[in-house]
């Protein structure tokens, strides 16, 4: 691990992994200085930005500094219920789900095209709120998020049901009407991508909602909603309330009016939120609650390639990903000069400020998550496994976190099965396929693998082996709109992206009436 003063010739750019050299030629070499002045931090609530019932408010912390950015409206209930009856009145009475699918799509591109006019604005946001990388943040997520948009804008007008041949004399069709309000709950990850996972296919069905992003990054969202209002969102439909889990989170989670709520998150607060779903008017939920992801890697593979791809999946976005490739099961043949060589380039890769374009690597989130990542590393010291490289806090201000990497992991250890969301990884050894199928099953979760291979009979079997909502073969995080997203087992249910998402927002209605006197059925 190097730090960002470092001038070593080892030194790559930093997205060579994860974009093209079209992208790359065009980073700066010097470290952003000018931050954005900050715009929003009331509650958007029916159109307005207005503040909190209470007057209360809460800090969000720059993680690069641990110093206050501003302060932001802190909702709780009485908001919720509030943001709740905005959304209802415009589900209800307003014009959104009355407008047809193209009329939707109209708005939904202009509020596209606004983002993409101030996209370095939002990108700053999000790196002083998450400690993203900028430039990621600038040519990666932030673009993705506006793709989303448009892809499910370009759905809109495509939502139909279908009609139903029957055995008698009647007339059958069905219909897909929207859901009525939903309630979102994001994570503080990706704030920017989630955000429009979640609101884009909610929009194009042609529901209203209320979203709460999470308490450590609510800067971006305030921003989108802003952006929303430019571009003729009517008022009502989208509210953005931030605050805690434990109160504006419960509140959606258990409101009486709320008809569908989806959540991304840890599997703890996701049982809370089905519960409280279950509790109150039984409304449908959909829940992404992380995973343990294996990255199976055989010996008929280019071992550089497998290293690098072994390190961004774990690295990327320091490790807080929820798909992150936190278990690397490598075949024996070439363990040891596999080990040898990501070691190796787990000391080179740069941790600094992520808005330095040398930087590969920001600090984590917060300070919670920062004693979390530092408390497994313990934890898997005490076990007994192998600490090959980091574990170590980089200096003394900022949540900056070493590259880890663990070897002699057995598969019972708590380094092996929970989630530790951070630049954290175990490698483990297995001889053959049969080994490495039950050691990636080996979880309780279920929500990403990857398979390295260029054997297509090992690659088919493994894939359809594994029980994982997503599987890679000689590739990583490569994905789009259109590719559902979700888990098996404890990483939850339901899908994000694609047009199965749409689904979730939307009702099935079967309309049938007689017919008499018809020449045919």
């Amino acid at each position: 691990m190097k730090h960002e003063n470092s001038t070593s010739e080892q030194q790559s750019p930093p997205f060579s992994l994860y974009f093209s050299s079209t992208h790359t030629s065009h980073l700066p070499s010097s470290p952003i200085t000018m931050m954005p002045t900050i715009k929003f931090t009331n509650l958007f609530i029916n159109g307005h930005f207005v503040h909190s019932v209470s007057g209360r408010t809460f800090e969000t912390i720059d993680p690069r500094t641990e110093e206050v950015i501003t302060r932001v409206s802190e909702g709780n209930k009485e908001d919720i219920d509030i943001a709740v009856k905005a959304a209802r009145e415009a589900f209800d009475s307003g014009p959104w789900p009355r407008m047809t699918g193209s009329e939707r799509a109209k708005i939904m591109m202009k509020w596209a095209d606004l983002i993409e006019e101030n996209i370095e604005e939002i990108a700053a946001l999000d790196t002083m709120d998450a400690g993203k990388l900028y430039y990621f943040n600038k040519v990666g997520e932030i673009p993705s998020a506006i793709d989303t948009l448009r892809y499910y804008a370009g759905a809109a007008d495509k939502i139909h049901g279908e009609v139903l041949k029957m055995n008698r004399e009647l007339y059958g069709y069905t219909l897909l009407e929207p859901i009525g309000v939903v309630g979102h709950i994001i994570p503080w990850n990706a704030p920017s991508l989630t955000f429009f996972i979640k609101v884009s296919p909610s929009l194009a069905a042609g529901c209203t909602m209320v979203l709460k992003p999470a308490e450590q990054t609510p800067l971006s969202a305030l921003f989108y909603a802003h952006l929303a209002k430019l571009a003729g969102i009517p008022d009502g439909v989208l509210n953005v309330v931030p605050g805690f889990g434990p109160t504006a989170g419960a509140a959606i989670s258990a409101h009486m009016d709320i008809d569908t709520v989806s959540f991304t998150g840890s599997i703890q607060v996701g049982r809370e939120v089905m519960q409280a779903a279950a509790t109150s008017n039984l409304k449908p939920i959909s829940l992404e609650l992380g995973g343990k992801s294996p990255l199976i890697i055989f010996d008929d593979v280019d071992i550089d390639k497998a290293v690098q791809l072994a390190l961004f999946g774990i690295l990327f976005n320091k490790g807080e990903v929820c798909v992150a490739s936190s278990r690397v099961l490598v075949q024996e043949g070439i363990y040891d000069e596999f080990e040898k060589k990501l070691v190796e380039k787990a000391k080179c890769w740069i941790v600094g400020d992520p808005f330095d374009p040398k930087s590969q690597q920001g600090p984590q989130a917060d300070k919670k998550q920062l004693e979390n990542v530092l408390s497994y590393i313990e934890q898997g010291k005490r076990e007994g496994a192998t600490l090959l490289t980091g574990g170590n806090r980089v200096g003394n201000k900022g949540y900056y976190v070493e590259p880890t990497i663990f070897s002699n992991v057995k598969e019972d250890m708590v380094i092996a099965q929970e989630e530790i969301f951070g630049p954290v990884v175990v490698l483990m050894k297995f001889r053959t396929m049969e080994e490495a199928i039950k050691s990636g099953n080996n979880t309780k979760y279920g929500l990403a693998a990857g398979i390295m291979t260029q054997n297509l009979d090992i690659a088919n079997t493994v894939s359809r082996s594994i029980r994982a909502g997503i599987v890679w073969i000689n590739c990583y995080f490569t994905a789009g709109s259109d590719v559902p997203f979700g888990g098996y087992k404890m990483s939850g249910f339901g899908r994000d992206m694609g047009m199965v998402a749409l689904h979730k927002y939307l009702q099935l209605k079967s309309v049938i009436t007689p017919i008499h006197n018809s020449p045919w059925l």
